[in-house]
């Protein structure tokens, strides 16, 4: 039986040309290995499988060639390529600092270096893993990394460069290797596939370089599990199912059920996605970030943001056409809102359930009043993905003649609710609230601006609006501690115990009031402040209150500090 070598090792580049998606680097070596102009220590780091240990070894090989091809191409025809290409070189020495970090070891390298090479010019020691190294490796190398011999060239490799001391990377050229973008590595996927007689559909690659996350080493290897199931054919279903990743196309009929406001279908595929073995709180951040990926392809300027294939990038396209961007901003909200209450969750499901929930009604219509309004007050039908618009409270300005309405685009609100349709303009000869509490004697309202909502709606409404108040953490703490209880169908009450709390909500009430009012739509919403008592057994804030409640709870501690003459501070 013929010796299986895996794809990473069979495939790995030999050639300068032949490494992905390091073209700069690359061109940067050749150009040093043409004008001769070596350093005598490098630092290789980057993330893992993108090529910093071959890049090494090329590098090596292609300054030891007798005979270079155009000045930067090793020959692979004399004995110090054809010593290397055979494993035998004398003159690259390889250390894993990983399992070789101490002192000794830097030791015993460092009476190699004074050997000078048998073949070719240099002699090259490859420290892989470098950050591996102790303290005292590190120091025992500092002498001989900074003034080697002319013949020695120290290449060190590395995935976390923030553990190498600065002492080392000042004495290092350092070259910083990028993560291969996924088209590079199907393009180079796509080219093992037809020399091994593979056939492999384009979104099969794009989940394998998904997956590898910019690791080329990483792809092969998945590749070559996707061979020894698959066989000669590889399938984008039979991809997903050995790697168990989750189909985009779900996530692609979840939007098309939120456009069509359709709650039972969008509930029924995340059933069957968690039928599927899959973690709910993995779906909400995938979910997330497909939405965002549709996001980004609206516009032909941000479509490269969107690493996947061409095909697949046109499916994104298509969907984002029929997606307005201020209904994309909601769902992001909502879903982001939804990722973070669900670690705290005690039922997951139902916190999943309930923002899919809020994204099927997003841009549907509140449920009307009780009285039938006129037909001139009917709100006028907006596409699903339309954006909230804000409430218009400026005073009624004269009826115009009827004349055909242009449609425009809604203005972004401010701070876009869930669920909260634009609102439509006013019928003719409504005069609109002119004050901000309007009183009785006041016109009557357009049924708009007087929209009945629940104690949920208004809770909602608060934490959206302490959620804006990033800036101002002394209100975002209070709008967190206390909320509005709701009391009758417009009045709501902020009990709060401490006086300072209560003057600092009352200067920051009128603005908040007036938002909550646009959130909720209506103009009758009132919100008054109530002062309760004030009493130790409710809260203590300063020091002598908070030592009078531990004395009364513990009378040694008043014993303790009249013996130890003790003050507060």
């Amino acid at each position: 039986m013929e010796n299986y070598i895996v794809s990473a090792r069979k495939y790995r580049p030999q050639t300068f040309e032949s490494v992905v998606g390091q073209q700069a680097l690359t061109q940067t070596l050749q150009n040093a290995i043409r004008q001769n102009h070596l350093a005598h220590a490098y630092l290789f780091c980057g993330p893992r499988g993108v090529g910093k240990t071959t890049c090494a070894r090329i590098f090596a090989k292609t300054i030891n060639c007798q005979n270079l091809h155009n000045g930067i191409d090793a020959c692979n025809e004399c004995e110090s390529c054809r010593a290397f290409n055979e494993q035998r070189s004398f003159n690259i020495h390889e250390l894993d600092a990983a399992s070789n970090n101490s002192v000794d070891d830097i030791r015993s390298l460092i009476d190699q270096v004074r050997i000078p090479p048998q073949i070719g010019k240099y002699s090259v020691y490859i420290i892989d893993e470098v950050h591996m190294l102790s303290q005292g490796a590190f120091n025992a190398l500092l002498k001989t990394l900074e003034e080697p011999p002319s013949y020695a060239i120290f290449i060190l490799a590395t995935t976390e460069k923030h553990k190498v001391l600065p002492t080392i990377l000042s004495r290092c050229q350092v070259y910083d290797f990028n993560r291969i973008t996924v088209p590079d590595m199907i393009a180079y996927l796509q080219s093992v596939a037809a020399n091994e007689g593979i056939t492999v559909s384009e979104e099969a690659l794009n989940v394998v370089a998904q997956k590898a996350d910019g690791g080329m080493r990483d792809a092969l290897s998945i590749f070559d599990q996707l061979v020894a199931f698959c066989g000669d054919t590889i399938t984008y279903e039979r991809t997903i199912e050995v790697l168990n990743v989750l189909d985009t196309d779900y996530y692609f009929r979840l939007i098309d059920g939120a456009l069509q406001h359709d709650v039972k279908s969008m509930l029924l595929i995340f059933n069957e996605v968690l039928n599927h073995g899959f973690d709910a709180g993995s779906f909400v951040t995938g979910f997330a970030q497909h939405v965002r990926d549709v996001l980004v392809s609206k516009d032909a300027g941000t479509l490269v943001l969107l690493e996947t294939s061409d095909a697949i990038r046109q499916r994104y396209a298509e969907q984002a056409k029929r997606c307005h961007p201020m209904w994309l901003f909601q769902v992001l909200d909502v879903l982001n809102t939804c990722d973070i209450n669900y670690r705290t969750a005690r039922n997951k499901r139902l916190t999943v359930e309930l923002a899919l929930v809020k994204l099927a009604m997003l841009g549907v219509n509140a449920p009307a009043p009780a009285s039938k309004p006129s037909p001139a007050a009917q709100p006028v039908a907006q596409p699903a993905a339309q954006p909230a618009a804000p409430v218009n409270t400026a005073p009624a300005q004269p009826a115009a003649p009827a004349t055909p309405s242009v449609p425009k685009m809604p203005s972004i609100p401010k701070m876009p609710g869930v669920g909260i349709k634009p609102t439509p303009s006013q019928p003719s000869g409504t005069p609109a609230p002119a004050t901000e509490n309007p009183s009785p004697a006041s016109n009557t309202p357009s049924e708009e601006s007087n929209r009945p909502f629940t104690a949920d709606q208004l809770r909602d409404a608060w934490v959206g609006l302490a959620q804006t108040h990033t800036e101002e953490l002394r209100l975002k703490e209070l709008m967190e501690t206390y909320s509005p209880v709701l009391i009758d169908e417009q009045t709501a009450e902020i009990t709060m115990p401490n006086p300072w709390q209560m003057k600092e909500m009352r200067k920051a009430l009128p603005a908040l009031l007036r938002q909550l009012r646009q959130k909720l739509h209506n103009d009758q919403l009132q919100i008054q402040l109530i002062q309760a008592e004030y009493s130790q057994e409710q809260m203590a804030f300063t020091s002598e209150e908070k030592y009078a409640v531990m004395a009364e709870q513990n009378p040694v501690v008043g014993i303790l500090k009249e013996k130890l003459d003790l003050t507060i501070d």
